[in-house]
This record gives structure tokens, C-alpha cells and sequence, in this order.
């Protein structure tokens, strides 16, 4: 062990907490923090400097825990902003054992999404009542998933791509239907045929495997610390519940399945239950 790990470690009264691989019972030091594209608008995510302190800060936004990352050097609060977040000043209130809250400002720049207005027949915008109390409870499962905070904490916040293919840059885009709006899209589709392997963008747990109307059959990790993926429109899962899966292991199948036009992945990326742009997180991304 370096001398410097041996320090920190040391500053941490011998174990916990070290960097990103936190269990509860000993550290995971970690040589490289690799951390996700700064993109501070809706949708977006916002590093904010915590600077250094020999226990790991706790931040929170809007009552909502954050993830912080690094080492008693330095650490770093990982704020994901809703597709409806307001363009202005924000703040994150910073907790430490030592001394009161701290106040850390923010800002959110604006930014414009595509939209496309398209007219189609009633029956494909306006649900039946049974399909609309169906929505309603699949909508509040999903809510309290969302609101997960797990340990360990993910060792990295870089990401593979769960499946080759083109990318869409549809995130953020808002359609019309026979004007009336709908909510934003709020992942990455990418386009593959039926069948072709989806893997874990991160180590994680399974947390969820249903059929969902709209997204169809679905898996739900966990990456720890407020971060996970969905996948949807599958055609096949290789997972359930209660699993824990490596990055780059199979988990699924693209599909067609849910309200689609066709076989595709859709990937969504929530960041303390914020639906953020997944292109954000991808290793080597220039997006």
C-alpha cells in the first residue's frame, strides 16, 4: 500500500470510506475517479467541489441525498437536474460531523430541446380508463424505485453502452399529439435488432423485471449512492430480482415490446431521481 492510501486510510480511523467502493465494512479505494460529463442544464448533471475532509460529506438536494464521490483530499457532490428544472440559481446543503450546514450554490443554464408535433388517431394519445389506472400504479412503482439510495456506492461513473448501435439524440425531445404535450423523452434509444444482447453499463443489482405498459418488459439496476439504468421495450430478461451483475454482463434482449414502432433499446439513466442524459455517463463520449 502507498504511503499516501496508508494516510488515508488512516484519516478514516482505518477503513471506511475511502473513495467511490464504500461497503459499510471497509473501503474499495479506487487509483482514477472517472466522473460523468459536466452539462449543467435540464437534464444535465453538476459536479460541485466539496473540497477535503477526513469523513465523506453528506449533501442533499431538496431533501433528496446526493451521490458524493473521491477521497479525504478532495470530494465532489453528483447532482443529476430534472428535465424540468428551472434555469437560475440553486443550492445543495452540505453536511459534515464537525460543523453546521453548509449552503453550496449552483447554476442552471438554459437549454433548448427539439419538439415535434405530430397528428395521429385519437386512440393512440388517449387511454382507456383501465389503461390509464394501469399507467397510474406502474408510474408510483416506478417513483419508488427511483428513490432507491443503495451501498456500495459505484466504483466508477463512467459507463459502457448496455448495446452497439446507433444512438438517437432524442433525450429531452417534447412530441405533440394532436396538440397536446406529452413529457419529455427522458433517455437514449438506441437501435438494434430483436434479440441482440443488452449488458450492464455498471456493476448493480436487478431491482426490477416487469411489463410495463408503455415501456413493455423492463429491467431496473442499481448502481448505488441514487444512480440507476432502465432498460425497456425488451424482448427477453436474463435477470431477476435480487441478482447482482457485472458491467458488461447480459441482463436482456432488445425488443418491441410496449407503445413502439419498432425494435429498439431504450435506456434511461435516473441520478437522485432525476432523469438525466445517459450520453453523459459513456466512457470516451464526445456528445
Amino acid at each position: 500500500m502507498s504511503a499516501r492510501r496508508d494516510w488515508l486510510r488512516r484519516a478514516l480511523g482505518g477503513g471506511a470510506g475511502l473513495a467511490l467502493g464504500w461497503t459499510g465494512a471497509r473501503a474499495q479505494p479506487v487509483a482514477v475517479l472517472e466522473l460523468p460529463q459536466e452539462h449543467a442544464v435540464p437534464g444535465g448533471v453538476v459536479l460541485i467541489p466539496l473540497g477535503p475532509a477526513a469523513q465523506m460529506p453528506r449533501a442533499e438536494h431538496q431533501g433528496v441525498p446526493l451521490l458524493v464521490v473521491g477521497d479525504p483530499i478532495a470530494w465532489t457532490a453528483v447532482l443529476g437536474l430534472a428535465l424540468a428544472a428551472a434555469p437560475g440559481a440553486g443550492e445543495i446543503v452540505v453536511r459534515r460531523d464537525d460543523r453546521p450546514p453548509e449552503r453550496l450554490p449552483y447554476r442552471v443554464a438554459p437549454h433548448r430541446y427539439a419538439e415535434q408535433r405530430l397528428t395521429v388517431a385519437p386512440r393512440h394519445v388517449e387511454l382507456s380508463p383501465a389503461d390509464l389506472a394501469r399507467h397510474e400504479r406502474e408510474r408510483e412503482r416506478q417513483a419508488q424505485i427511483v428513490a432507491r439510495f443503495s451501498r456500495p456506492l459505484p466504483v466508477t461513473l463512467r459507463m459502457r453502452a448496455p448495446v452497439g448501435g446507433p444512438r438517437s439524440s432524442s433525450f429531452g425531445l417534447r412530441r405533440i399529439f394532436n396538440g397536446q404535450p406529452r413529457n419529455p423523452h427522458s433517455g437514449m434509444d438506441i437501435a438494434a435488432p430483436t434479440g441482440t444482447p443488452v449488458v450492464a453499463p455498471l456493476d448493480g443489482e436487478v431491482v426490477d423485471v416487469a411489463d410495463y405498459f408503455f415501456n413493455g418488459r423492463t429491467v431496473w439496476l442499481d448502481h448505488g449512492g441514487g444512480l440507476l439504468s432502465m432498460f425497456c421495450h425488451l424482448s427477453a430478461e436474463h435477470v431477476r430480482p435480487g441478482d447482482r451483475v457485472r458491467t458488461g454482463e447480459r441482463v436482456a434482449d432488445v425488443g418491441a415490446t410496449g407503445r413502439v414502432t419498432g425494435p429498439h433499446l431504450h435506456w434511461s439513466v435516473s441520478l437522485n431521481r432525476a432523469m438525466v442524459d445517459p450520453a453523459l455517463f459513456l466512457a470516451g463520449s464526445t456528445d
